[in-house]
């Protein structure tokens, strides 16, 4: 073999005017063979160079060698986007899990592929190392190989290994591989995260992709157990779980045990980790991004980003406006995989906003030029540091509602506007509520029945219209009557609106949703309002008809009135028209106290001023796989 070792500059003298030269990725990209390339700008005319975001430097989008070079991103990396939108340089959208096909097809020509291998192993193969993504389908489809062979590159398992024949030439390379420098979180990416980990249950299987958000993510998973990993790539963040235990994939429902990836991006540390280590499996893009791959992963969650969010759900994350800023990468093979996965769910998770601020991500509509990378069709749950927006199977009226409550304050009443303008929402939907304070996420939490019903409680939200008017046609005419005072036969726009529109602060309503799969039924409510004329804040209890005597009033009450103590609220009262038994018993269970005002009218007052805690009794707490996170 050491015969075929030749110089840089001798392997890239094969270079010739008019080829397809494809670069590899990532941290993987051979950077001597790069420079060895450009420094024959002067010799070589229209080459184009070909890959997928690299970490290193890219000589051959200089302006001054744009006679020499043009190169074509399948993912725009910072090192290509000046070129990219001053036109200097091309942009292929494409789905990842396609470009092996589109090479091998010659739809993608190569004609020259440099890459970065490991040294020789004892049977003289070589190893991709930490990227095989779609390095492996360029070897394998172009007349001339040439590989930098870096022993500081790690030999890793799965489909990174090639035979010495697969190579044309192989230049002598040790250098450090290129690193992704790991900055802790931000408070915003640590909320953004926090959301995130409620929506990912034990044993699930998770993907993420490079950036503070997710790099926070899996920081706010240590309390999870048996994750698996499937994802295009990965970081350094991960080892922590995997020490811990957390991610052991003992659970996964395809290759269980392993952490299966296309490429990684980290620092040295994470390198020497999945060096020989079996844990780790690197499979090729066609592999590891198939949706119909990812989907065979049970309880598959998907988690990626974007640049904006429209009210309908839109998401754009290649481009800002008619400037393209990345590509499209693996988000539509994951999202499409986890929507066909057994329980599975895709988040887009994002700040609320942008330039310090200054520009809302949650938009009515796209900027002029913005493509849409997943369709609304396609998008299952939004992420911010406000909260979480399911969109799935919602109207676009929820849908709006639901994205504008995750929005930044200060955008708000904006969107309403607009999205009033735009008929997404009444003519007379009701405003937003100004100076609230932010979702309450400390208020979720789960609730098992006395009849082992498992319920999700949280505080109620704008795009909750639906089920609250589903839970006010299951009442009893005696249910209404207790509830309103009187016989209501229905409840109009203006009222439902009013209902599930809160500041949270002056206006305050928890819900127990009964999961039916991915869908939820409204099962109980309570609520208070604050009074400005000094009297106590005015509580409303309604439980659902067929499940009245569970416990789920009681809990919602004690937990609304644990809130209440908490916010500074002094005291709480309740007016019904009901039978006695009844309201004596509901003031007993949540330690308030009834007294009659009328004929079959009665009043419970609790007072929060005391010492003692208000704890929900009435049911137990749960840390199943699936449920919300305890009461913090």
């Amino acid at each position: 073999m050491s015969r075929r070792f030749v110089s840089a500059a001798q392997a890239l003298s094969r270079v010739r005017s008019g080829h397809h030269v494809f670069v590899g990725s990532g941290c993987a990209e051979p950077e001597i063979l790069v420079r060895a390339m450009a420094a024959r700008a002067r010799e070589l005319r229209d080459v184009e160079v070909l890959h997928l975001l690299t970490a290193g430097a890219a000589p051959y989008a200089d302006p001054a060698l744009r006679d020499s070079f043009r190169h074509n991103a399948l993912f725009i990396g910072p090192n290509v986007r000046s070129a990219v939108g001053a036109g200097a340089a091309d942009y292929t959208p494409c789905f990842l899990h396609e470009v092996p096909k589109l090479i091998a097809s010659g739809r993608l020509p190569v004609d020259v592929a440099l890459v970065q291998t490991s040294a020789p192993d004892e049977r003289g193969d070589l190893s991709l190392g930490i990227a095989v993504d779609v390095i492996r389908a360029a070897v394998e489809a172009a007349p001339l190989v040439i590989a930098q062979v870096n022993s500081r590159m790690p030999r890793t398992r799965g489909r990174s290994r090639l035979p010495a024949s697969a190579f044309d030439l192989l230049v002598e390379g040790d250098a450090p591989l290129l690193e992704l420098p790991h900055r802790p979180p931000g408070a915003e990416a640590a909320l953004i995260a926090r959301h995130c980990a409620r929506l990912i249950p034990d044993a699930a299987t998770v993907q993420m992709g490079i950036g503070a958000i997710p790099d926070a993510v899996l920081s706010a998973l240590k309390d999870k157990n048996d994750l698996g990993v499937h994802t295009e790539m990965f970081s350094d963040g991960l080892l922590d779980l995997l020490r811990l235990g957390v991610v052991n994939g003992a659970r996964k429902s395809l290759r269980r045990g392993k952490v299966v990836a296309s490429f990684c991006m980290g620092s040295r540390k994470l390198y020497d980790a999945v060096d020989e280590d079996d844990r780790f499996e690197f499979h090729p893009s066609d592999y590891v991004n198939d949706p119909f791959i990812v989907s065979r992963n049970d309880r598959m969650v998907a988690i990626n980003s974007a640049l904006q969010v429209d009210l309908t759900g839109q998401v754009c994350s290649d481009s800002i406006g008619n400037r393209f800023y990345s590509g499209f990468g693996g988000q539509v093979d994951f999202i499409r995989g986890a929507a066909r996965s057994k329980d599975g769910k895709a988040i887009i998770a994002l700040p609320s906003t942008a330039k310090s601020g200054s520009v809302s991500r949650i938009v009515a509509t796209l900027d002029a030029g913005a493509g849409v990378v997943t369709s609304r069709a396609d998008v299952d749950f939004v992420v911010t540091e406000r909260g979480i927006a399911s969109l799935k199977g919602r109207s676009v009226r929820e849908r709006a509602l639901a994205l504008i409550a995750v929005a930044h304050p200060n955008f708000q009443d904006e969107l309403l506007e607009r999205a009033r303008e735009l008929g997404f929402v009444y003519p007379d939907q009701r405003p937003w509520p100004k100076n609230g304070l932010p979702y309450p996420i400390e208020c979720e939490t789960s609730l098992i029945s006395r009849d082992g019903r498992e319920l999700e409680v949280r505080p109620l939200k704008a795009s909750d219209e639906r089920a609250l008017r589903d839970l006010f046609y299951s009442h009893s005419r005696e249910t209404i009557m207790a509830r309103y005072g009187r016989p209501l036969s229905s409840l109009s726009r203006a009222q439902v609106q009013d209902f599930v529109t809160l500041d949270y602060d002056r206006r305050m309503a928890l819900g127990a949703f009964e999961r039916r799969g991915r869908a939820a039924r409204l099962l109980g409510v309570a609520r208070w309002d604050l009074r400005g004329d000094g009297r106590p804040a005015a509580v409303n209890l309604t439980v659902h008809d067929e499940f009245q005597g569970l416990g789920i009033g009681s809990f919602l009450l004690r937990l609304l009135l644990r809130h209440a103590r908490r916010r500074g609220i002094c005291s709480l009262c309740a007016e019904y028209t009901t039978a006695r038994q009844r309201m004596t018993g509901l003031a007993k269970a949540t330690g308030g106290r009834a007294s009659a005002v009328g004929p079959g009218r009665w009043r419970v007052l609790w007072s929060l001023s005391g010492p003692a805690a208000l704890t929900p009794r009435a049911g137990k707490l749960s840390n199943r796989p699936g449920a919300l996170a305890p009461l913090a």
